[in-house]
């Protein structure tokens, strides 16, 4: 009888240990994998607990940038001392009748802190969730909404990525509704304009655009002063869509996917990185260098982003570059 209760108290040790090491690694999907080893050995489990999450202590700031437009900015760098740390920036959009929620964080915990900040706005109800493209750190979150029968939106191929988990996602609830065009939500009299974009995530990339604020929360087609993650990217249909951006919404004040609230020069610099890739890039080719070559002699961030966060995936960049850009028949390059 003894020996029965040890196995079977051993067993739900097991079993619970297991759980809060899958809860640990859904966030940091998209993390090189020494980064993620490193962010998880970090972790401690009592730290996610919804009683201890606090703005100050997900390292998230409240900035309202517009009459009824707020974004959560987060400040970390990768990998984050706890999951409990948001690793990308939210934002809440109260309308006369109801809240758009825009990408809930990575874990359930930090989705629920988001609520508790829209209810300490408004009395209005959640409307709407959006997942500006599938990754996990922005996606985590979409269970909690579900439950409590809150629409989540995302576009594309969402749903399989997210099902099939890739770049881990395994685990996490997809988005319910798709829309795979310009779609005009109404929140009473505010209107919040989603369009498609590409290049970041491979076909899941959506902005949503405030035009009574002139607001634009772009998702990760904009890392400000943050090095990009390119792991499943495509570089030119990425700079295609920031010229279209810059074109479009010219005078928008620019929340972006990580890193502060910037406007257009947000963008510009998004493009100018890119466009420095490029050049990196023909450089490669002249010299007909292999790919191990390449990560060898320029694993070195450049000084220009020696005040960036996110300096450990400046690897996948280059990465990303070679493949995309050396191996190509022709290189159009961009100014």
């Amino acid at each position: 009888m003894l020996k029965k209760l040890k196995i079977k108290y051993f067993l739900a040790f097991a079993l619970a240990a297991i759980a809060a090491v899958m809860s640990i690694t859904l966030g940091y999907g998209w993390m090189p994998a020494e980064y993620q080893s490193q962010a998880q050995a970090q972790n401690k489990p009592a730290e996610t607990s919804i009683k201890t999450i606090s703005l100050q202590n997900a390292g998230l700031q409240l900035q309202e940038v517009a009459q009824g437009v707020y974004a959560l900015i987060a400040s970390t760098d990768v990998p984050p001392v706890s999951n409990a740390i948001a690793i990308c920036n939210g934002g809440i959009v109260i309308g006369s009748d109801g809240v758009l929620v825009i990408d809930p964080f990575q874990t359930p915990e930090l989705a629920e802190l988001m609520i508790s900040m829209v209810k300490s706005l408004t009395d209005k109800p959640i409307k709407y969730v959006l997942n500006t493209h599938y990754h996990a750190d922005h996606t985590g979150g979409n269970v909690t909404f579900i439950k409590r029968e809150i629409p989540v939106m995302g576009r594309g191929v969402i749903r399989e990525y997210i099902q099939s988990g890739k770049n881990k996602t395994g685990g996490i609830e997809p988005p319910n509704v798709i829309i795979n065009s310009q779609t005009d939500l109404w929140l009473g009299d505010r209107q919040v304009r989603i369009e498609r974009v590409d290049g970041h995530s491979a076909g899941t990339d959506l902005v949503a655009y405030i035009p009574d604020a002139k607001i634009l929360f772009t998702g990760d087609m904009v890392f400000n002063k943050r090095i990009p993650y390119t792991g499943d990217s495509d570089i030119r249909q990425w700079q295609g869509s920031l010229y279209r951006l810059i074109a479009t919404f010219p005078d928008a004040k620019v929340v972006p996917g990580h890193g502060d609230v910037t406007d257009v020069t947000g963008l510009q610099a998004q493009q100018a990185y890119f466009s420095g890739l490029e050049r990196l890039a023909l450089e490669w080719k002249g010299q007909i260098l292999t790919k191990e070559q390449v990560l060898e002699k320029f694993a070195k961030v450049p000084d220009l982003y020696k005040d960036y966060k996110f300096k450990g995936l400046y690897s996948i960049n280059l990465e990303s570059a070679y493949e995309q850009f050396t191996r190509s028949a022709t290189i159009p390059l961009i100014p």
